[in-house]
């Protein structure tokens, strides 16, 4: 049994008749407290990171911060659900550098990037299980394999109760806004580029938010290092970092210095690849150190008005346009738009393949574009 616990109640008696007895009476009255009830914990929230890897103008880490309850960030290397492209080995280094960046972002707000490894469905159920969470928040991918997982994925966690939501974090706008009068997908960029300037300026980017809950238990996470992204043997990618800084600061460094600089020359010199004329943003975009929607609302505001700014924004939407194609052509990626190129002859050649994706193919601008790449 449970001991019970005594307390003094203190009392004052005053007696107005009868022999006089003490002015003040101490009466000890035993009294049962009862313990407090104890405080539920609220459900824990999984924001999914994917090429997103950062804090600001990311819709889905705002949307977890808002509800006050613990957030769980976590960012699956998926390599084994079928139908999606595993990136290559420049790309994986650069991932490597930018996940090492968000953990830092992340740390500064009292938070922590959980890490793992395997299918993306597998994962998140063990990661639910493991952390009680009711729901599950990420930014959209838009390739036709990252489509039909996602959907798999969402539907399953609905139909088992949990909220499971999806935002765009990638795109201006979502490749489904803006469409022909016909309601179809535009095949022409000049006419796209027009129905997106009609459709006014896209949103504005959001701001990151300044703190995280943290669980009262973090689930385990893998080592970075041990996914060994970076080579080593030999380490091909040695002369990296020398000009690239993976990550949001560097991201938001190298748009900083393109916009105070070679933007008012970009509409004349981008074409000329000696030239450093280029925002060199590609990367960085990417994997979602920065956003497009913040690369946007930064050149409307800090770059001069002129053909510089207006052909970057018009570069930037090619970026939109391909997506879009791919979203309204979803077969693009494997099927050429147009039938009649389904024959078109092909001169399969290990060697001249092998000397292309080494930049060796003795035609100057091909190599000097490959191995800068």
């Amino acid at each position: 049994m449970r001991p019970r616990k005594a307390a003094c109640v203190l009392r004052t008696v005053y007696h107005r008749g009868g022999p006089p007895p003490p002015a003040w009476g101490i009466v000890c009255t035993l009294t049962r407290i009862r313990s407090p009830p104890a405080m539920s914990v609220p459900p824990s929230v999984i924001v999914w990171f994917r090429r997103d890897l950062r804090l600001a103008d990311n819709p889905a880490l705002v949307r977890a911060a808002a509800t006050g309850r613990p957030v769980v960030p976590v960012f699956i290397l998926d390599e084994d659900t079928p139908g999606l492209r595993p990136p290559g080995g420049a790309s994986r280094w650069w991932l490597h550098h930018s996940l090492a960046a968000l953990a830092g972002d992340l740390a500064a707000r009292g938070s922590r990037l959980i890490l793992r490894r395997g299918q993306a469905a597998v994962v998140l159920d063990a990661l639910v299980a493991e952390t009680g969470a009711d729901t599950v928040l990420w930014n959209r991918c838009y390739d036709k394999g990252s489509v039909a997982r996602d959907t798999e994925i969402k539907a399953g966690l609905r139909a088992r109760g949990l909220q499971a939501e999806s935002f765009n974090a990638s795109l201006l706008t979502e490749p489904w806004e803006i469409t022909t009068k016909a309601g179809g997908g535009y095949k022409v960029y000049t006419r796209f580029w027009q129905a997106c300037r009609a459709a006014g300026d896209p949103p504005s980017p959001v701001a990151a938010p300044d703190s995280l809950p943290a669980p009262q238990a973090w689930p385990v996470s893998d080592d970075l290092a041990a996914w060994r992204l970076v080579p080593n043997a030999p380490d091909w990618a040695a002369g990296f970092s020398e000009h690239w800084i993976p990550g949001g600061q560097g991201a938001r460094d190298r748009l900083e210095m393109f916009l105070d600089g070679a933007v008012t020359g970009y509409a004349a010199k981008r074409d000329f690849p000696g030239v450093a004329a280029t925002s060199g943003l590609s990367a960085h975009l990417a994997w979602g150190d920065i956003g497009p929607r913040q690369v946007w609302a930064a050149a409307v505001k800090d770059a001069p008005a002129g053909e510089g700014r207006e052909t970057f924004l018009k570069e930037l939407v090619w970026r939109e346009f391909a997506h879009h194609v791919l979203h309204h052509f979803p077969d693009l990626a494997e099927r050429p738009m147009d039938a009649k190129f389904d024959a078109f002859p092909w001169m399969p050649d290990d060697g001249l393949l092998a000397a292309w994706r080494r930049g060796r193919t003795g035609y100057p601008i091909v190599d000097a574009g490959m191995r800068e790449l």
